[in-house]
Parts: structure tokens; C-alpha cells; sequence
């Protein structure tokens, strides 16, 4: 091997290109997901988490709590199926990624940083499925 290798392509670790960013976003789709139960299970509980005078663009803490829930639960099946390499896992994680960030602009007047922050991951999750994903990549992949 020369010292003059491109370590950009993906032939230079076996794999096809952007197969790493898929995997990235699949992972952070995960934990993203198991995130947003967490919030949800301790917004369902009342938990001293949050603040007692906090402003909820939807409803209620309890609301939040269930609007957490479901999308976590969601983000979690999206990460799972995505290791199949179908299409259809490919864009339901996009739509998942996509009600997460605007979910997440929702609860941004109540904690701003960790919204962004999340909202932040979700782009990332949506770049690296629509611009690397699909069933295509894994078959290159797997044929080398």
C-alpha cells in the first residue's frame, strides 16, 4: 500500500462509499430514539426534570410526554430497520428524523440548547440517508 492512498473512497476500507455515514445515522437514529422514551417516561412522570414553570407549545407536560414517547419509540423501530437496507426503512428514518426536529423546534422555548442540539443530530440522520442510504449502498457494499 502507498503512502498516497485515499482514505476518502470507500475501496480503501472494503466498503462502499458512505456506508460509514448510513451506519452513523442509523446509530444516532437509535440513540436519539431511546433519548426521546427517556424524556417521555419522565414528562409522563412528573419528574422534577423539568421545571415547574416551564411554557409547552403543545399543551401540557403530560402531552409532551406522549408526543416523546411515541416519536422515541419510532426513531428506535426507524435505527433497527434501517440495518436492512430497504428503501422504505430508508425514507420512514427520514420521516422519523423529520417529526423529531420539528417536534424539537416545539420544545425549544422550554430548553433551547438541548433542542438544538437535537435538532442538530436530526439533520444529520436526514443528510446521511437521503445523500448515502438505500439498498443499493449495502449491495455494493456486500459484493466486494
Amino acid at each position: 500500500m502507498s503512502s498516497t492512498a485515499n482514505y476518502g473512497s470507500g475501496s480503501a476500507y472494503g466498503g462502499a462509499r458512505g456506508e460509514g455515514f448510513v451506519v452513523f445515522a442509523a446509530c444516532m437514529l437509535g440513540l436519539a430514539g431511546i433519548w426521546n422514551v427517556i424524556d417521555g417516561l419522565l414528562a409522563l412522570g412528573s419528574s422534577h426534570v423539568y421545571g415547574p414553570n416551564r411554557t409547552y407549545v403543545f399543551s401540557d407536560l403530560r402531552t409532551w410526554g406522549w408526543i416523546l414517547l411515541v416519536v422515541g419509540i419510532l426513531q428506535t423501530v426507524a435505527a433497527f430497520s434501517l440495518m436492512s437496507g430497504s428503501e422504505i426503512a430508508r425514507w420512514f428514518g427520514v420521516a422519523v428524523a423529520g417529526v423529531n426536529a420539528i417536534a424539537q423546534l416545539g420544545f425549544m422555548a422550554t430548553y433551547p440548547w438541548w433542542a438544538i442540539a437535537m435538532l442538530t443530530c436530526d439533520i444529520l440522520i436526514i443528510y446521511g440517508l437521503v445523500a448515502y442510504g438505500g439498498a443499493q449502498l449495502l449491495e455494493r457494499g456486500r459484493a466486494r
